[in-house]
């Protein structure tokens, strides 16, 4: 009597097996949803992140955020800029020397007599010179290069000397005649073994129309051959003073794309049959227009950025006239 009553008492208090399961899972359902009201993550307005799978970059805007720091970082964001400014023009300059290598790569290849001295080539790279003169000179003016041998260019151990102690480099430029390997090309090749003091242009023609191409053949060349701070580009009927020449070149050292002569401004002549006439008057505006300001093509010097240019692009250089107005625009 006593167990059973006591049985039926307990019975009393135990809750159905249904209502039982029920109740958990309405509890588990309500744990769920309260840890996902808890643990929500806010927006990360104005916060960069990464993804896991090191994709882009996402940034979201937040005007809220901007406005309550702007006045505190304005600094921060004008150095940031300073940073990115000056890291843009490293990665330029580096631009620059690789393309310059490359191209300079593929001269070497394709020129046979390059190929030849492509040992004693990178030996020179290696040095840095101060600057490197190009006396433009043709097949008929034998009389002027000895008068400038004979003035201010050095011969033999004294021109060595010059090259290794003061970084000048001085060489007579030609190119070759129409007829390859005929009298005029074995003149300058006996020349050349008397004096040494040449460098051919290996893809120049020489002819009266094509100074300008030959002007830019000479500095595209000079560059790749040798590594200065400028390049010089001097008629042969002149007599230059090597030391004011250094002197003047030396105060534009640090500057970049240097362009340094007598620099005039003339009209453009767009008349036909006139002397001096411009094909191309059109490119330069209305008529009665000036050229570019540019220097005289007796003596002029450009620096080493300015060559280089020229050098990666002597594809797309556009040969205007004698001055180079090309560096002008550059500038």
């Amino acid at each position: 009597m006593f167990v059973k009553s006591r049985g039926e008492h307990a019975s009393k208090h135990v809750l159905p097996k249904n209502l039982a399961l029920l109740l958990c899972f309405a509890s588990f359902c309500a744990g769920m949803f309260f840890s996902n009201r808890t643990w929500m993550v806010p927006d990360a307005k104005g916060i960069p992140w990464t993804s896991r799978t090191g994709g882009k970059q996402f940034v979201d805007y937040d005007p809220n955020i901007v406005l309550k720091n702007e006045g505190n970082n304005s600094g921060d964001i004008s150095g940031s800029q300073h940073s990115i400014l000056t890291m843009d023009k490293a990665i330029s300059d580096l631009e620059i020397k690789l393309m310059a290598s490359r191209a300079e790569r593929e001269t070497i290849q394709k020129d046979p007599m390059m190929s030849e001295g492509v040992k004693n080539i990178e030996s020179t790279l290696k040095r840095k010179y101060f600057m490197v003169i190009g006396i433009n000179t043709a097949f008929s003016s034998h009389k002027r290069r000895d008068s400038v041998r004979a003035t201010w260019m050095p011969q033999a151990e004294k021109r060595k000397k010059l090259e290794e102690e003061t970084g000048i480099i001085i060489r007579f430029v030609i190119g070759h005649s129409s007829t390859s390997g005929g009298i005029l090309d074995k003149a300058i090749e006996a020349e050349e073994k008397v004096h040494g003091d040449f460098l051919r242009l290996q893809q120049h023609v020489e002819g009266y129309l094509e100074l300008s191409a030959k002007t830019k053949t000479y500095f595209a060349t000079a560059v790749s051959l040798w590594d200065a701070e400028f390049y010089v580009k001097v008629d042969d009927d002149i007599h230059v003073n090597l030391a004011t020449l250094g002197v003047t070149l030396a105060r534009h050292s640090k500057k970049p794309r240097v362009y340094i002569g007598c620099m005039k401004s003339g009209p453009v002549l767009a008349r036909k049959g006139v002397k001096y006439h411009e094909p191309e008057y059109w490119k330069f505006g209305e008529v009665g227009n000036k050229y570019f300001r540019h220097a005289t093509g007796q003596l002029y010097a450009i620096s080493k950025d300015l060559a280089t240019y020229i050098f990666i692009n002597q594809k797309l250089v556009q040969l205007l006239n004698e001055a180079l107005v090309l560096v002008v625009r550059c500038m």
